[in-house]
């Protein structure tokens, strides 16, 4: 018998087992530096999300796994942390406002998104501080004492469950804009507004950021350059709530492309200096959304307002009131049976605290004057549907949206 028989694994053998055991050895390597990795991401994140400004919000309902949600955003007219020219062009004012009050309707299972904008002058029942602000009066006031006031004014008024509540200052909507690398819009024409520095010299899908970000969303003396003269859009808060919905889609359209580590932690960075969440909200809120809704279509979010009516009442001047049962149809199609019972409902144009209509589903064909402060600039807009008509859905075509240069 040879000496060469089995008595040993040859050396062949050997170095394929030493191939097996090297590649094992690197393959664990590799998932314990991943583990590490994603780990120490994730360490670094939660640092990050607990350096952002937290405020207790009462009367919060909890978000249930899986269930629709509401996010109260807050646009406050805040000025802090602005400096130079940007400081200069929004101007000083005394005490807060909310500038902008939005709910956003988030609905994991049928994967959508609608936002409920409420006009900052339509009239409420004041339910915080009445020896201040009276019985009645506009919205907006409620953020003078803390956007507690403005969750539960909304919950009592309109029955809206508030289960989430963002602060954006100016500054916090420049940072994050800048932060994200800018928006970008399409302006059918050149555009500007002495009031906010908005000031667009060319038309066509542009990168816009910094102060001319924020110029836009604040921008409620819009004007466009057509036929060699500039034309006003006299919608004023109308037209103002039409752009920021467009702003937020191109917002969304730009977030979810982030992968660059570099940005990802330039917004990390930026969130913490002019936004606040409520202490409820937490990282796994965030990062669950930011999951589901990765590859969302802005395009699909749907941008209503409430429908209101102007008058001129002689102690608060020119307001909004809610126009039913226009407002509580609309209420009903965004946010269904969550809808809860209005303690306070605002009042009526004789200003009378009057609860909501009993509304049925019905197809209607209904017209819908949107108020304007300026004489001459209203906009009449004629809708079928199967519950309220909405004139936010029907946008005015000098007004930017959401492009790609890409």
């Amino acid at each position: 018998m040879s000496d060469h028989s089995t008595s040993g694994p040859s050396r062949k053998t050997k170095r394929s087992q030493l191939r097996k055991r090297r590649a094992i050895i690197g393959a664990s390597i590799a998932v314990v530096l991943i583990i590490a990795l994603v780990g120490g991401s994730y360490v670094y994140v939660q640092w990050r999300f607990n350096a952002i400004p937290k405020i207790t919000v009462k009367h919060e309902l909890p978000q249930l796994s899986g269930k629709p949600f509401n996010i109260l955003e807050i646009g406050s007219d805040s000025r802090a942390g602005l400096t130079g020219s940007v400081a200069a062009q929004a101007g000083s004012v005394s005490g807060e406002r909310s500038d902008v009050v939005k709910i956003m309707h988030i609905d994991p299972a049928k994967n959508s998104i609608s936002v409920l904008s409420i006009p900052r002058d339509t009239v409420i029942s004041i339910i915080d501080n009445q020896a201040l602000h009276g019985n009645f009066n506009r919205i907006n006031v409620n953020y003078g004492d803390g956007a507690s006031a403005v969750a539960a004014a909304i919950t009592a008024n309109f029955g809206i469950p508030i289960n989430h509540v963002i602060e954006v200052s100016f500054g916090g909507l420049i940072n994050s804009v800048v932060a994200i690398g800018g928006v970008y819009l399409n302006f059918p024409y050149p555009a500007r507004d002495a009031y906010s520095g908005l000031r667009i010299t060319n038309s066509g899908c542009q990168l816009v950021t910094g102060a001319q970000a924020l110029a836009v969303a604040r921008s409620r003396h819009y004007e466009y350059f057509q036929n060699g003269q500039w034309l006003y859009d006299g919608t004023s808060d109308y037209g103002r709530i039409y752009r920021q919905n467009n702003f937020i889609k191109a917002m969304i359209n730009q977030v979810k492309n982030i992968y660059n580590p570099l940005k990802l932690n330039s917004l990390l960075s930026s969130i913490p200096a002019g936004i606040t969440l409520d202490s409820n909200f937490t990282l796994n809120n965030l990062v669950s959304l930011a999951i589901k809704f990765h590859k969302f279509n802005s395009s699909a979010m749907k941008s209503y307002t409430l429908p209101v009516a102007g008058m001129v009442n002689p102690n608060l001047g020119d307001v909004l009131i809610v126009k039913q049962p226009d407002a509580q149809a609309l209420l009903l199609s965004i946010f269904g049976n969550t809808l809860l019972t209005p303690t306070h409902p605002p009042p009526n144009s004789l200003f009378v605290s009057t609860p909501p209509p009993v509304v049925t589903t019905t197809t209607t064909t209904t017209t819908t004057t949107i108020p304007s402060k300026h004489k001459n600039h209203s906009t009449t807009t004629s809708t079928s549907t199967t519950t309220t008509t909405d004139p936010s859905q029907v946008m005015p075509y000098f007004d930017p949206v959401p492009c790609s240069l890409k």
